[in-house]
Order: structure tokens, then C-alpha cells, then sequence
């Protein structure tokens, strides 16, 4: 059995990630930690967990977690995880840290985007991007994994078929993605209470978003050169889900059929990519509470323009579920361990 810890357990991303390790039959969670809620239960906070979940929420001691525990999870905000580990943690055990600290392999542009010093410079190079379909290898060998942002991943993965194999003019990136409210996360904030989001949508952060990077970053390692993008997120009325459209100018004159051969071989044997049929359209509905992600496109002649949508559960394939899909290729177990489950609809 794999012991894990989860450390920041009681946010949005954490308590979807002490579902999926609570019904994981690889895995027994020996240790989870709460800075607000420590000294009570778990199923005091998520009262759904009762009889599931009952485990004492402790103070973030990471020596001794490290020391416990095979993997450990830092359901943390950005700026945490670089203060929290340091290589004396990863020679004890492995990190799958949810937030941005190592996401980016320049701490120029992280501390440019995010505002604040880079604490855990020394550890970048040992970090590897955990978006399992582009890195496997690399996650398979690796002590830190950087699991991806939701925005990302959704993004990232609707374009990278196209971006490798030149198909699109990497000038001509747009991407417009609508996330749920729980993409904000459980801490008090005025854009995220009811009466400003419900019967709403907004876009926000217009030219400034922190995934902005991270996607350009990625994109850009496919095709070996910089790729600069345009990205406008948006705020939708709805508790999860994030829905992406994509657009890009065709390099060259390709057909639908031809697409679709480009996006088949790319995700040749992926289990958690669906590729929708030719003029069905992700929806939101059709992924909430799983690790799927599904893509479909169309070609516009006129334009001669491509557009994909994808959509991914953010707190799912855009967080806990990528991080268990990472955890699983770490430890050499089948990738679809703990998620033999159709999502639930509706939800």
C-alpha cells in the first residue's frame, strides 16, 4: 500500500483528493493536515466524509510526514510549497504540489507573474510538469511533480496536437475558457459569494491571467519555439467545470479528416482524452466528477480558422484527479486505478 499525506486537506482541491485516496485501493492516507481546522476531524469540515473520513486534522509537521508517508500532497496556494519542502524532503519522499511554485522553470517569470520572491529557486530543476499525457516519462522517475492549473490543463491539451504537428500558425493562439466558481477555491472572497456570481458571467484578469505563463511555456516546448498567446478567462454561475474554446489560424489547407487523424495519433491509447464525434461539442455536464477530458473541434473554411473546445472537471483533470493519475505513474500502478467509475449525471 502507498501511505500518503495531504497536506491542506480541507479546500475544494484537497477534499476532492481524500475522496479519490479514500476509495483508491492502492492507497491507505496516513496523515492530513488543515491550518484552520486542525484538531478536528475531517468529517467535522465535509460532513459527507462521515463514517468515510474520520481522521484527525493535524498541524503541517513535514519532516515527520515526510518521514511517514511515501507520497505526500500540498493542497496549498502558490508561495507555500517552495518554503515548506527542500531536498532533504524529496530524498524521504515523493511531492505532488497542487500549486505553481514549480510549475514554471524560470523564477524570473514566476516571480514577475505572481508577484512575490520564489523561495525553493534550488528545487526548479528537479521539478517535472505533471501533465501526464505530454510527460510520462519524466513524471515516471520523478521526486516532484508540479501538477498542472486547471485553465492549464484544459488549454494545453486542446492545442497540443495541433501545435506539434504544425498544423496551426502559433501566432494566431486564442483561448477563451469559463471555469466554475469552485475554480476561485473555499476561501472568503467577495467575486465568488452568491449574489455576485449568480445570474452572471465575467471575464477577469484580461491580459494578466497567472496561467497565462504556464500554457505559453508548455505550447512552446512542442513546437521548440516561443509561442505568445492571447487568454481571457471567465467566471460562469456553476459550482465546477471548465469549458475552453480555442482558436488558431491553419497553417495549411486541412479538412476535418484530416484534424481528427492529427488528434487520434497524438492521443493514441489515452484513456482519459475523449475525442467527441465530428459536430458534437463538449459540454461540462458530461465530465463533472471525473478525470476525462473531452475535446472536439471544427473547421471553419471561411476563416480558415480551427476551433476546439475541450472540458475538463477543474477540480478533477484540473487538479486531484491529475494528481492521483500522477501518483499512479509514479508508483508504476495502471493509470486508471481509482477511477473505475462513470461520471455522474446529472450532478
Amino acid at each position: 500500500m502507498i501511505k500518503a499525506g495531504v497536506i491542506g486537506a480541507t479546500g475544494y482541491g484537497g477534499s476532492e483528493l481524500m475522496r479519490l485516496l479514500l476509495a483508491h485501493p492502492e492507497v491507505e492516507v496516513k496523515t492530513v493536515t488543515s491550518k484552520s481546522y486542525t484538531g478536528m476531524e475531517f468529517s467535522e469540515v465535509y460532513e459527507n466524509f462521515r463514517h468515510i473520513g474520520d481522521m484527525s486534522l493535524e498541524e503541517l509537521d513535514m519532516d515527520n510526514i515526510a518521514k511517514d508517508c511515501d507520497v505526500v500532497f500540498l493542497a496549498l496556494p502558490h508561495g507555500v510549497a517552495a518554503k515548506t519542502i527542500s531536498a532533504k524532503t524529496l530524498r524521504e519522499t515523493k511531492i505532488i504540489d497542487f500549486g505553481a511554485d514549480f510549475r514554471l522553470k524560470s523564477y524570473d517569470i514566476y516571480e514577475k507573474w505572481y508577484g512575490l520572491k520564489h523561495e525553493g529557486r534550488e528545487l526548479l530543476k528537479k521539478a517535472v510538469y505533471g501533465l501526464c499525457e505530454l510527460n510520462r516519462d519524466e513524471i515516471k522517475n520523478a521526486s516532484l511533480i508540479a501538477n498542472p492549473g486547471c485553465y492549464t490543463t484544459c488549454g494545453i491539451m486542446a492545442l497540443a496536437p495541433l501545435v506539434a504537428s504544425g498544423a496551426i500558425d502559433i501566432k494566431s493562439i486564442i483561448i477563451d475558457a469559463k471555469s466554475g466558481v469552485s475554480g476561485a477555491g473555499r476561501a472568503l472572497s467577495l467575486g465568488s459569494m452568491f449574489c455576485e456570481c449568480n445570474e452572471n458571467i465575467k471575464a477577469y484578469k484580461i491580459a494578466s491571467h497567472r496561467h497565462t505563463p504556464e500554457i505559453e511555456e508548455q505550447l512552446s516546448r512542442l513546437c521548440k519555439n516561443e509561442i505568445v498567446i492571447s487568454f481571457t478567462p471567465h467566471l460562469i454561475p456553476m459550482n465546477r467545470g471548465i469549458l475552453s474554446t480555442c482558436y488558431a489560424s491553419l497553417a495549411q489547407n486541412l479538412s476535418y479528416k484530416d484534424i481528427y487523424e492529427i488528434y487520434s495519433k497524438f492521443y493514441k491509447d489515452e484513456y482519459f482524452v475523449r475525442l467527441t464525434r465530428n459536430g458534437v461539442f463538449p459540454e461540462t455536464k458530461w465530465v463533472k466528477g471525473s478525470n476525462f477530458i473531452d475535446i472536439g473541434f471544427a473547421v471553419d473554411e471561411r476563416t480558415g480558422r480551427v476551433i476546439v473546445v475541450s472540458a475538463i472537471d477543474n477540480l478533477l483533470k484540473g487538479a486531484a484527479g491529475q494528481a492521483v493519475q500522477n501518483m499512479n505513474i509514479m508508483f508504476g500502478l495502471d493509470e486508471k486505478t481509482g477511477f473505475s467509475y462513470v461520471p455522474p449525471f446529472p450532478i
